[in-house]
């Protein structure tokens, strides 16, 4: 009856916030850097962590995770 995912699935359900979808592609600017290292961008406001960008590149990016309130991407080369 009560099922809790904590965030490990992609969340292409009928309760996903999320503007984007795995596998989408867009070309963003990196605004940030996240405490692990990784570009963090935004699509619509939401927040994309980008494996191995630095702030202030434009980069294409592919998205290989969603979640609720976040998604991972990496480089497109």
């Amino acid at each position: 009856m009560f099922k809790n995912n904590y965030g490990r699935d992609n969340y292409s359900n009928k309760g996903n916030s999320a503007p984007i979808n795995e596998g989408e592609e867009y070309d963003v600017k990196i605004e940030d850097m996240g405490r692990d290292g990784d570009g963090i961008a935004k699509i619509e406001g939401f927040i994309v962590f980008v494996s191995g960008a630095k702030k202030g590149e434009e980069v294409k990016i592919r998205i290989t995770s969603t979640r609720r309130n976040f998604a991972f991407a990496e480089v497109v080369e």
